[in-house]
């Protein structure tokens, strides 16, 4: 499968673009995972939307970059779910620390990782910096990759 990865600010999506990506978060963490909360918020106008389409320009993976404090962080971390168990949150998680390096080398990333997935994360290197708390009702940890 050949995938067609985008990295765009707020301010270059498209109309269409913003819709796909609102609908994909929309599908995975308030439908799928049951998490009725404002899934728009605005940290989307400060964020660097990464994404990949598919030949049909459905978006398969995604995920949101920004920075907060002397950090850089990232989420609304997803895999559409036809696509699940081919790797591709591992190719997602890759794609994001290159795009992290590039823009903002050598700051610390700090994420709020959902406590099923902290494994994948910590594959590179993210350390658990907290104990389990809930989000929304979502066991979650705090990773760190210095």
């Amino acid at each position: 499968m050949k995938l067609d990865w985008k990295i765009k600010e707020f301010s270059q999506l498209t109309a269409r673009e913003l819709y796909e990506i609102y609908k994909a978060r929309e599908d995975v963490f308030v439908v799928e995972q049951e998490c009725p909360y404002h899934e728009v918020d605005e940290n989307d106008l400060k964020s660097l939307h990464v994404y990949a389409l598919d030949d049909q320009q459905e978006i398969i993976a995604y995920a949101r970059i920004f920075e907060e404090g002397n950090s850089v962080t990232f989420g609304r971390v997803l895999i559409n779910r036809k696509y699940r168990g081919q790797g591709l949150g591992k190719l997602l998680v890759s794609k994001i620390l290159h795009v992290i390096e590039d823009g903002a080398p050598g700051k610390t990333v700090v994420i709020e990782a959902q406590e099923y997935i902290q494994s994948l994360y910590a594959s590179f290197g993210f350390k658990k910096t907290t104990e389990v708390y809930l989000i929304d009702n979502i066991p979650h940890v705090t990773m760190e990759l210095p």
